[in-house]
């Protein structure tokens, strides 16, 4: 078929007309008022609920850029995060109103040069109120609940040191400043007690305990006698603080109990999660496998089914004790394939409570802390979850 150029020319004039006159009178709309300028600014976070937690997450795998994320297990929303440098350490403050992050941070992301800092932010708003830049021998390694620690009257902080000698910096909070040293022995973590007193794990399986004064320097200190055994069955550094001080955890499953709320720790008598001859060898694992309700004297261990050298390894069930008569009263299934494997648990301390599970796909799972029923299952959460910490 032809087209006739000559007929098809009025056609087309008439088109471009037609176009000229809505653009014409496009230009000649009325151009709207420019938006108003936004500026930053910071909100309040409503009154802190029992129910809120802090998800250690290390931004896809970036070691140098983590962050804390506030997360409130009721509505399932992301309140806010805390920026928290190169494998920090935090701790809340005895009345919850502060946050310390002790961190590094390389003057070339990655590398170069280096500041460590604790770091003070205010939980109500999540803005920073201050720091104290320390030495170049803060230690450096995944979260536990006692890289730093108040002291119980919140007038220090206690954070240990590893160069790789151990020691331990004490921090004067009103001061903002570094006012004592004091050599650790071959000790590490930080496990505050009494109003002065911190006290170390040892690797002879002994507790180091040093009493501060109103300056923060050392006046006295002590060691235990060996409370596990190191060659045969170690314990984890990543204990749970219960009433009277800490429950740690074997890599065969035994529980420690360390009472520290005398002059001198004392050592209830160990007791096992597991039968004499454990079937398919359930063990203990992960990077915070245990969470203790210190009301209601419930404890919660990530279990999983391997032999030695798996104690990293994350858990298939959340298995649930009885802290008091010893028992186990429930096995809760963790489903692997669909959430990954349950590397750290917490648990809100009210008497409704909820049970947090992070799992090595990066998922946090929101589970009633009485039933163990799945209530909400937030996918990349953490992308590294060490570790869960209740304000």
């Amino acid at each position: 078929m032809r087209f006739n150029k000559t007929l098809m020319q009025p056609a087309i004039i008439a088109l471009s007309l037609a176009q000229a006159a809505l653009l014409s009178g496009a230009w000649a709309a009325p151009v709207p008022a420019p938006l108003p300028a936004e500026h930053l600014s910071i909100t309040q976070l409503p009154v802190a609920s029992p129910h809120w937690i802090y998800v250690y997450d290390e931004a896809f795998n970036n070691e140098t850029d983590s962050r804390l994320n506030l997360y409130d297990g009721d509505s399932h929303r992301l309140l806010g995060q805390i920026d928290s440098g190169y494998y920090p350490g935090f701790t809340p403050s005895p009345d919850g109103h502060t946050m310390a992050v002790a961190t590094t941070y390389w003057a070339r992301g990655g590398h170069g040069p280096h500041t460590d800092v604790i770091e003070f932010t205010d939980t109500s708003s999540l803005a920073i109120t201050g720091e104290v830049v320390l030495a170049p021998t803060r230690a450096q390694g995944p979260p536990t609940s006692y890289n730093i620690a108040y002291s119980k009257d919140q007038r220090f902080i206690y954070s240990t040191n590893l160069t790789p000698a151990a020691s331990m910096s004490v921090i004067d909070v009103e001061k903002k400043q570094v006012v004592a040293d004091f050599d650790t022995d071959g000790c590490v973590l930080a496990i505050a007690s009494l109003e002065r007193r911190v006290s170390s794990i040892c690797e002879n399986g002994r507790l180091l305990s040093v009493t501060t004064d109103d300056t923060g320097h050392e006046v006295a200190r002590s060691f235990s006698d060996p409370f596990f055994d190191v060659d045969h069955d170690p314990v984890f550094i990543q204990a749970a603080p219960s009433q009277q001080g800490a429950l740690f955890l074997s890599f065969l499953g035994v529980v420690h109990p360390v009472d520290l709320s005398g002059m001198q720790p004392r050592f209830s008598a160990p007791w096992s999660l597991v039968d004499a001859k454990p079937v398919h060898h359930w063990r203990p694992g992960g990077t915070q496998m245990l969470a203790l309700h210190k009301t209601l004297g419930t404890l919660y261990v990530s279990m999983h089914q391997g032999g030695e050298g798996t104690h990293k390894m994350g858990g298939s069930q959340i298995w649930v004790f009885d802290t008091n008569t010893h028992r186990r009263v429930a096995r809760w299934p963790i489903d692997p394939a669909k959430y990954g494997a349950a590397l750290a648990v917490q648990v809100s301390q009210d008497l409704q409570p909820l049970l947090f599970v992070t799992t090595d796909t990066s998922t946090l799972l929101i589970l009633d802390g009485k039933t163990g029923h799945l209530l909400h299952a937030e996918a990349k959460m953490g992308q590294t979850p060490w570790y869960l910490i209740n304000p």
